[in-house]
């Protein structure tokens, strides 16, 4: 197996359209244990640790897909939220210190605990390769289990987000209470002066994705400029039309019928956590 350590990221583009069965790899906790496990075997590992350009986030917000976890959850929690709440449910101390946006994304796994966040808030994804640039909306990005839009000879760059305008909330539920796969995870975003919601669902279909029934139910119900407490069958309903927008499978981790009650519940009570923190912020301008 070759090592190939690009130090620019002009370089690491020339080097992946050179070897397009190189595998990239930054923070390394997918790809290692695939590797350690022997479920995986490239012909080569294509190091991305010691680009700068991946390693910074910009105002606007452009979030390099080298930025750990941890610099997520400190650097960038009240401007992307609920990006940060999925950030905390990552693995230990150590896989946040070490795991990427950017990885989380490349292993394009159902169970990825950032996706929700992404779809929910309208993330784009900017891939390179020597022939240029490209920007793919999140939605467009997750193409099968495992499989997503990069082609051969693309990285992922970055990830660009807007920092959020209203409340955010993600929630998770797994096998134990922390270091878990996602049994099946939910996120949800308002936008208020949009008289609109984002919602996801991971972990719950062959890929992530967006319960777009739910969201323009609950832009139909929800009154943003004159915020009212929200009664307990609009937060129904949302539950159940997020339940539906999900597609699970029974395994090792739980039950299809058990992700989609999980479903429900989580998208019943992460809209109230939202729509209450609406309502606190009314107050506190009042």
């Amino acid at each position: 197996m070759d090592f190939l350590r690009p130090e620019t990221l002009a370089e690491a583009l020339e080097l992946k359209a050179s070897r397009p069965d190189a595998v990239p790899i930054a923070g390394g906790t997918d790809v290692m244990v695939e590797l350690n496990f022997d479920h995986r075997r490239p012909a080569a590992l294509l190091d991305l640790t010691r680009i700068p350009e991946l390693q910074r986030w910009e105002a606007g917000l452009r979030v390099g897909a080298g930025v750990p976890y941890v610099r997520i959850i400190d650097e960038l929690g009240a401007e992307l939220p609920g990006l940060a709440m999925a950030a905390r449910t990552v693995g230990s101390p150590q896989i946040r210190n070490r795991g990427t946006v950017g990885g989380n994304l490349g292993a394009a796994s159902p169970a990825g605990d950032t996706h929700p966040v992404l779809l929910a808030s309208d993330a784009v994804i900017e891939v390179a390769s020597v022939r240029g640039t490209r920007m793919i909306p999140a939605a467009d990005f997750y193409l099968g289990v495992k499989r997503n839009a990069l082609e051969q000879d693309e990285l992922i760059v970055a990830v660009h987000l807007t920092p959020a305008k209203g409340p955010q909330q993600f929630s998770k539920v797994g096998t134990r209470n922390a270091m878990v796969i996602a049994v099946c995870s939910f996120g949800i975003s308002l936008f208020p002066e949009e008289n609109r919601v984002g919602a996801a669902v991971g972990s719950a279909a062959p890929t992530p994705r967006r319960a777009h029934d739910a969201e323009a139910f609950l832009a139909s119900e929800l009154d943003f400029k004159n915020p009212k407490p929200l009664l307990d069958s609009v937060k129904r309903e949302f539950g159940e039309l997020v339940s539906q927008a999900a597609s699970p499978i029974d395994d090792v981790r739980g039950s299809a019928a058990y992700r989609k009650h999980a479903l429900a519940v989580m998208a019943r009570r992460t809209l109230g956590w939202a729509w209450q923190e609406l309502l606190d912020g009314e107050k506190a301008c009042a």
